[in-house]
């Protein structure tokens, strides 16, 4: 189910932004009993993307209004809200742009994780590397081909997920995750000021590490930092954490980081 502007429909203009430039943002939530979940951080997401990128949206307290209508009538699933600048103009410039679109959808929840959560995820190192650019880092922008050629190139292995790095060379996130790795009481993530996707569930994890015994850390990591690791597990809003079973030839049987996490990030809240 697509709704467009407040109107339930299934057609975008040709010349809106999004189809010409990918120009917007977007969140995907989870629905989990007619509520979506961290609502208040998707929205000030998309908040601040939007102001990042210089478009002009403001009817935040009615967008927030329809997704609590379509969770509510979904049940449980998975709920897309995107942005885009709106229609108009043929070149770049955005000055002919005066009222952005809101589009928002829903669907079934990933089959797939529930197996994932129980046997663990396979990672795979992906070939496709993203580009560095810290104006745009961090956001969930519309500019989503480096993750198509990742998901592409992940469709000729096995493997479940994909190991991300950037441009130089530094673990950066995987194609539709964020990353943690635990050596002993010790918890890294990759610094993501220069590429990658800054998730609600990594920042919910980031916090509650912060209060526990583990110390998270920040980094910029080679791919050798992963190998080495005690345990790796990987999140997203949707998922929402899910342990590493392998990384190419590194089997990974510890699951004390996924322990702590797993409950915390099950718990539901629309904050």
């Amino acid at each position: 189910m697509f709704l467009i502007n407040g109107v339930t429909q299934d057609v975008l203009p040709a010349n809106d932004r999004a189809v010409q430039f990918g120009d917007g943002c977007f969140t995907t939530a989870r629905i989990k009993n007619g509520r979506v979940e961290f609502l208040t951080a998707h929205i000030e997401r998309l908040e601040h993307n939007c102001a990042t990128l210089l478009i002009p949206f403001s009817e935040w307290a009615g967008l927030s209004q329809e997704m609590q209508t379509l969770a509510r009538q979904q049940g449980d699933g998975v709920l897309k809200a995107i942005i885009t600048r709106g229609s108009g103009g043929r070149g770049y410039s955005p000055s002919a742009c005066q009222t952005p679109t809101r589009m928002l959808s829903v669907s079934p929840s990933p089959a797939h994780y529930p197996l994932w959560r129980k046997e663990g995820a396979r990672l795979a190192l992906s070939p496709v590397r993203l580009g560095r650019n810290p104006h745009l880092a961090g956001l969930k922008h519309l500019n989503r081909l480096e993750q198509v050629l990742i998901r592409a190139h992940l469709e000729q292995t096995d493997a479940d997920e994909a190991l991300v790095l950037d441009s130089d060379g530094w673990v950066t996130e995987c194609c539709a995750a964020n990353l943690f790795w635990r050596a002993g009481d010790v918890v890294f993530t990759p610094r993501l000021d220069q590429a990658g996707v800054d998730g609600i569930m990594r920042r919910h994890c980031i916090s509650h590490l912060a209060q526990s015994r583990f110390r998270v850390v920040e980094v910029n990591a080679r791919v050798e930092s992963v190998r080495q690791a005690d345990e790796v597990v990987i999140c997203n809003a949707l998922m929402p954490v899910i342990p590493v079973r392998t990384f190419a030839e590194v089997h990974y049987r510890s699951r004390e980081l996924f322990d702590y996490l797993a409950p915390l990030c099950e718990q539901t809240t629309t904050s």
